[in-house]
């Protein structure tokens, strides 16, 4: 019976309370500085009366009052600009680079909820600074290793060390190829960054399309068997068996060809790099509940991914799976999720790890005609 009126009561006072937020010196600087005029005017007349009733002199009384009205002005005054002073002190730190500084947000009033954006816009900053700084570090990274190796092939042939013959070249030929994929995604991430890419969505055959991508991910395979290309990013293991599952098989579906081609190729790619040996890659494709819509899975049979890390899969230049030892140690750039993740994004998709028994299960839901549509 008691919680019966309890609730509506409290949402009543919790009405009247915000109600009152106008009115209340503490919740709003209107009303402080309402409260600041009505506390002189109150001191004023106080004083004004007392001079009328004693034998006070009215210019003594106006002394006070004014000494009064000081005083109460500075100490709002004081209240009110001191988390502006604070604010400013973080900016010019902010301005020479120092992004971890936050400002004090113990404040009910409109500068409460100032102080609360400036340190949520500071903790931004932080983080495009810190992600910028990464951005960098792994760059170069990824940069100077095959060109650490493409200059160590070429020395070698300049000082007579080995011949220029085709095996040599293979090598450096795959550390020029490594190099341009790196420069490629770098260049697919700029364009999403920047907004550029357009979207050229047509309709289209699921299981011919899908067969092409696989079959395609079987040949650079052979090819870099055949060449020695261990490393470069394009898988030498012919153990995993790829499989596609498509249903029904006359499945057509709304996408641009050229970007989905991106984000199939990539998550083949990567299950294959964490999958055992003599393992399993199936692509499922499903018709999803849109018109011409599209929902794709890409199952390994490999570790999986623990749940506490799969925020950070798509995420640039981030290397789940194995230890360096590992099946999956190819030297990547951790660019290929972060480039699937963008194509989804520019189709209104969705992409993330789904629930499985065994290995990692990525999921892709493309909207069809509803995002050409919008």
């Amino acid at each position: 019976m008691t919680r019966w009126w309890r609730t509506p009561l409290s949402r009543l006072w919790q009405r009247i309370w915000e109600g009152l937020r106008p009115l209340d010196p503490y919740r709003s600087v209107k009303a402080a500085l309402g409260a600041l005029v009505s506390v002189s005017v109150i001191i004023t007349t106080l004083l004004v009366f007392v001079a009328m009733h004693s034998a006070t002199e009215i210019r003594v009384i106006t002394i006070f009052s004014v000494i009064a009205s000081l005083l109460i002005t500075q100490f709002v005054a004081n209240s009110l600009t001191a988390p502006l002073d604070e604010m400013t002190d973080v900016t010019r730190s902010m301005a020479h680079g120092n992004y971890s500084r936050r400002v004090r947000s113990e404040r009910r009033d409109e500068f409460g909820a100032l102080a609360d954006a400036f340190n949520r816009m500071a903790a931004d900053l932080e983080a495009v600074d810190t992600h910028r700084k990464e951005l960098v570090a792994n760059v170069s990274h990824e940069l100077r290793t095959p060109i650490a190796a493409l200059r160590a092939v070429l020395e070698n042939v300049v000082d007579g060390v080995c011949e220029p013959d085709p095996e040599t070249m293979r090598t450096a030929l795959q550390q020029t190829e490594r190099l341009g994929r790196l420069v490629e995604h770098l260049l697919d991430l700029s364009r999403l960054d920047n907004g550029v890419v357009p979207l050229h969505a047509r309709r289209f055959e699921v299981w011919p399309y899908l067969s092409g991508v696989l079959k395609e991910a079987n040949m650079s395979r052979g090819a870099s068997t055949l060449s020695g290309l261990a490393g470069s990013g394009t898988h030498t293991r012919t153990d995993v068996h790829l499989h596609l599952d498509v249903s029904p098989p006359e499945l057509t579906a709304h996408a641009d060809a050229e970007r989905l081609h991106q984000v199939v190729a990539n998550l083949i790619d990567n299950a294959i790099k964490h999958s055992p040996r003599h393992g399993r890659v199936t692509v499922h494709a499903r018709r999803g509940e849109g018109p011409q819509s599209l929902e794709l899975e890409v199952q390994d049979e490999g570790p999986g991914i623990p749940e506490s890390e799969r925020y950070r899969v798509f995420e640039r230049f981030n290397r789940g799976g194995p230890a360096p030892s590992g099946p999956g140690s190819d030297g990547g750039t951790g660019l290929g999720l972060a480039i699937a993740r963008w194509a989804v994004d520019l189709h209104g998709g969705r992409i993330g790890v789904a629930e499985s028994p065994r290995g990692c299960r990525i999921r892709v839901t493309l909207p069809g005609l509803e995002s050409a549509r919008s």
